[in-house]
């Protein structure tokens, strides 16, 4: 969807006393050379990167690279899920056990996963 953009206005405020102190076929000529419309498109973004911006960085970053060069990706991102999924788990069970409410275990979460990128385990 683009806009247009009209100079056609532009032109005839010209004509005061600017205008007048330009010699008529000056005018003309400066007149014709400024595009009427001038098109404006959208945009153009670039696609969001889905990458950690600690890779390759922290103390375990590089056994974890080796482990998913073995065990492939698909395998490795499965295993990966199920560590996380269990972390959790056990960051709940502690936010019960000392009657944390949802939101201080959601901060909790939120600390592991920060704490997991600086270590490197999310590599």
């Amino acid at each position: 969807m683009a806009t247009s953009i009209s100079a056609t206005g532009l032109c005839s405020s010209f004509h005061g006393s600017w205008g007048s102190s330009m010699a008529g076929e000056d005018y003309t000529m400066l007149a014709k050379s400024v595009p009427t419309q001038v098109r404006v498109g959208k945009p153009i973004r670039s696609q969001p990167m889905m990458k950690n911006v600690n890779e390759g960085k922290g103390l375990f970053a590089p056994i974890v690279v080796v482990t998913r060069q073995i065990i492939g990706k698909k395998r490795f991102n499965q295993l990966r899920g199920k560590a996380i999924a269990l972390h959790s788990q056990v960051i709940t069970e502690f936010c019960k056990s000392i009657g944390a409410d949802p939101k201080q275990r959601q901060g909790l979460i939120r600390l592991a996963k920060k704490n997991g990128e600086r270590l490197g385990f999310l590599a």
